[in-house]
């Protein structure tokens, strides 16, 4: 590192010639006016325990016996304790007794030290952690330490899965100087956006408010994410949508391209936060989006004029000679859309009807009295002549109160059977 990028802390830190993190918690506890507090820690955390294994993984009382106030054995090196405690003091340009501070400030000096340390017990747990780096770490089941939610580890073996902790203070969190920080995201296991003001340290929350407004343009970005990653796109189309987008497919491959966008899954995709962006605005949950209107949302993408052009060109239903309003299924690879009708209701067409200013013919599905199917055809004249007859042999005793004309071109339409 280049000497003109080294910070003015950081020559602070090498001035004192100890290990940058010892240097640090001994830099900002002087800074708090607990100087002689952190010199009395960073010669604990330097040096060999000077409490028996039994007595826990408590710092502060390793500070309390460092400072001759200590009640149980002490396991020795208290001498050479304080005498690096006193030099780290010199080096801060300390008084013996300045900066003293009480044990309630060990856990936030040794957090300045090792942020990532700060542990949270675990939900359930009586001496399982998680530290703010996302590790987990546990205190012996015996350890007095337990009893407190939030501690903030000096020494710890990271080698298991689960470390070890061996050195640690009691902390109180408030006392950490976190900024608060708005979370807004989508949480996937739930099916909704999340949105919150937060303080945090790593990957422990400290507290969190929900948030009650969340920006148009993130709330989009965040629902369009979640469209795409859970392929929520087929599940949004309703049938009423795949019908009125089969119409415009097959608008598109009869050369119309120009005249109708492409509506086509792929191109929906891409476009989602287009035409759906009000309704993402509106939304914030994966329900929701599963219950819009696609089928209207998709139609109001369009102008009046497509509209019009859309109904005149592929519209909806078709009249048989009967009145019955009989709707058409239009299919996205343009292929001709399909009239599924009783056999009896289109007496008197002579032609196969046609969409598409007569360019397309439509498939006519001809169906049995009970809508079965009987025959499919795109020449009416054909029909009439050369297999009606042999479907009319067929049916007629099958469906006798129905009407089987001789003569189903000059007929007359018929809904049901035959009236009595």
């Amino acid at each position: 590192m280049r000497a003109e990028t080294v910070t003015a802390h950081g020559r602070a830190i090498h001035e004192l010639g100890v290990h940058p993190r010892i240097g640090h918690l001994l830099i900002e506890g002087r800074g708090l006016g607990l100087g002689g507090l952190a010199a009395d820690i960073a010669a604990l955390i330097e040096e060999r325990d000077i409490l028996p294994r039994d007595a826990g993984a408590d710092l502060t009382l390793r500070v309390e016996a460092l400072r001759g106030r200590g009640r149980g054995p002490v396991a020795g090196g208290v001498a050479r304790l304080r005498e690096i405690a006193r030099d780290h003091r010199s080096r801060l340009k300390l008084g013996t007794d300045q900066g003293q501070g009480t044990v309630d400030d060990v856990g936030r000096l040794v957090a300045l030290a090792y942020p990532e340390r700060v542990a949270q017990r675990r939900a359930g747990s009586t001496n399982s952690y998680r530290l703010a780096s996302g590790r987990g770490a546990r205190l012996e089941s015996a350890d007095p330490l337990t009893h407190e939610e939030w501690i903030a580890v000096a020494h710890v073996d990271a080698r298991d899965a689960e470390g070890r902790i061996f050195l640690a203070a009691p902390l109180d969190p408030s006392a950490l100087q976190l900024e608060a920080r708005d979370v807004v995201a989508w949480d996937a296991s739930r099916g909704v956006i999340v949105a919150r003001r937060e303080r945090r340290i790593g990957e422990l929350v400290l507290d969190a408010r929900p948030l009650a407004a969340i920006a148009d343009d993130v709330k989009v970005e965040l629902l369009k994410g979640a469209v795409r990653a859970e392929g929520l796109l087929p599940q949004m189309m309703s049938e009423a949508a795949r019908a009125f987008q089969a119409r415009i497919l097959s608008l598109r491959a009869w050369g119309r391209a120009e005249t109708f966008p492409d509506f086509a899954d792929p191109a929906l995709l891409a476009s989602v936060g287009s035409w759906l962006r009000a309704e993402l605005v509106a939304s914030r949950s994966r329900a929701e989006l599963l219950r819009l209107d696609t089928a209207a949302i998709l139609a109001a993408s369009l102008t009046w004029s497509q509209l019009r052009e859309l109904n005149a060109l592929a519209p909806t239903h078709l009249e048989a000679p009967t009145g019955s309003r009989i709707e058409l299924q239009y299919f996205a690879d343009g292929a001709p859309p399909v009239l599924a009708v009783r056999l009896q209701e289109i007496f008197g067409w002579l032609d196969t009807p046609a969409v598409n200013d007569g360019r397309t013919k439509v498939t006519l599905h001809l169906l049995s009295p009970a809508r079965r199917p009987v025959q499919a055809t795109q020449d009416l004249r054909s029909f009439w002549t050369n297999t009606y007859p042999e479907i009319r042999k067929e049916l007629r005793s099958r469906y006798p109160r129905h009407s089987w004309p001789d003569d189903p071109r000059s007929a007359t339409p018929i809904r049901g059977p035959r009236r009595r």
